[in-house]
Formats: C-alpha cells, structure tokens, sequence
C-alpha cells in the first residue's frame, strides 16, 4: 500500500516523487526539458501546491531528471545537490544546447545549496523528514538515492533495477544494491521502472567481509594504482606477488566500475 506521504507525479518519461514532511515537502528528480507546465498540471490534480515544496532534489544530472530544475527553482524551491554531484550539475547542459529553440534553463549555481552526504539527515529533518541521503554509482557517478525511515523507502533514479542484479555482478552497481538493501527496505521508487515492493524478497547479493586479507590488499593496490604508482612500487609497499598486481590493474583498467569483489571473482576465473 503507498504510503500517504509519498505521490508520485506521473507527467513526463521520468517518475517524480513528492514527499511530505511534517514542515514541508521535498520533490524527487523532474522530466525534461519543457514540461514544467505538466508538472504545475500534476501538482494541481493531486491537490498540491509548487509553493508548497520546499527542496528540490535530483538523483543525478542527466536531462532526463533536471530538465527542469531551473524552472522549479525560479518558483522559490531551493536545488539541493550532494557534494559529490557538484561537478555533475552541468553535465547536461551540452546536450539541451544541441536542440533548436529547447526551452532548456541552465541551473544557476547561485539557486544550488550544496550538502554533504553525512549532513543529510540534518537537512531532511528541516522539512521534518526522517532519512538520509546515500551515494550510490553505478548508473552514473553523481547518482544518490534517497531513504526514509518510517517509510522504509528508497528513491534510486536510474540505478539498475533489482530483477536485473544478476547482470551486473561484481559491479558499482552490485555494491550501491548491497549497501540499500543492508536497510531492509520495503518499496523502492524508481526513476522509469514500476515501484517494487520488496517484503519477503531475497536478491543474490554476495556479502564480503572487508577483514579479508586478500580483499583488503586489493583494496590497498587500487588505491596505489590511482596515485599512479607502477608495479614495482607498488610490489615494495605491499608485498604482494608482482603477476597478481598486474592481474588486478588489468581488471580495474579494463572493467570500469569494477567492485573489489569482481576484479577477485574474475581473477579467480582466470585462475580456472
């Protein structure tokens, strides 16, 4: 059953989401480019207000779902973006310029208030939401979901659908799913796929415990790999085997977005 708090704004290819806080409301990603009339259409038919919402947030910077942020934030919303999209907000801007006549609005940066990942809940507490916001790459590198508490509700944009994980093992996107379903949620809201409920489901999520030597010490040449250290050094602070460093710069280079736990599954492949 949906929650009353929650309406989802059906006017555009992108579902967007209106939640209700107990000091205002917060809405969730937007359509296109040119639908903002649609979206003052689908609030008035859901008896809602633009006035009345107080945050607008966006799972990540494809046109898709910011196409009209500017729009909204013309009308007195304020845009709030997770540090980590930050170089993301204009992302799309490039892409709206290529159309004739778009009526495409570039965010002002002036209209963006930026906030931490770890601040989050303060901020949704301002609209008297309880949750938090949470990075989750995979579809994109500036994608973040969105969780409520009491809800047990998740937010995800693009992020690949559940019934499609196994597709995508040993991925970002295998990770961000294990770190969402570590709440136990019950619905999850999407950005094109129908709402899932998720009571009494099990996905196969593989759990890896980080205290493992191996998989820290895969972890550890990642990190050395991005400073752009070469093998042999990499070897002396280490002291791992020089073939296996090449086996995990070779994963992590060639399967971008690789997860820890897929360069070792694959090197366990080639070990076969």
């Amino acid at each position: 059953m949906a929650s009353k708090s929650i309406t989802q704004l059906k006017y555009s290819n992108t579902n967007t989401y209106l939640i209700k806080g107990r000091h205002g409301s917060l809405l969730f990603d937007t359509g296109w480019a040119g639908t903002f009339p649609l979206l003052c259409r689908a609030l008035g038919e859901n008896k809602l207000r633009l006035q009345d919402i107080g945050i607008l947030l966006i799972s990540h910077f494809h046109p898709d779902h910011m196409g009209i942020a500017q729009d909204i934030a013309d009308s007195g919303v304020t845009i709030v973006a997770a540090e980590v999209q930050r170089s993301f907000i204009h992302a799309s801007d490039a892409i709206f310029a290529k159309e004739k006549n778009s009526p495409f609005k570039p965010i002002d940066d002036k209209a963006v208030r930026f906030t931490d990942i770890s601040e989050s809940r303060g901020l949704l507490k301002e609209l008297g939401i309880e949750g938090e916001l949470i990075h989750t790459p995979g579809h994109s590198e500036d994608s973040i979901s969105l969780w409520l508490d009491r809800e047990r509700a998740l937010f995800v944009g693009d992020l690949n659908p559940l019934y499609e994980l196994g597709m995508h093992k040993g991925t970002q996107i295998e990770d961000s799913w294990e770190k969402l379903l570590k709440l136990d949620p019950k619905t999850v809201y999407y950005g094109h796929a129908a709402t899932a409920e998720l009571v009494g489901k099990k996905f196969p999520i593989k759990h890896k415990s980080e205290s493992s030597d191996t998989y820290a010490l895969v972890k550890k040449i990642i990190r050395l790999i991005d400073k752009r250290y070469d093998t042999d050094i990499i070897q002396k602070k280490t002291g791992a085997d020089p073939v296996f460093i090449s086996d995990v710069a070779r994963m992590y280079v060639t399967h971008p977005n690789v997860s820890v736990q897929g360069i070792l599954d694959r090197i366990e492949i080639k070990g076969k």
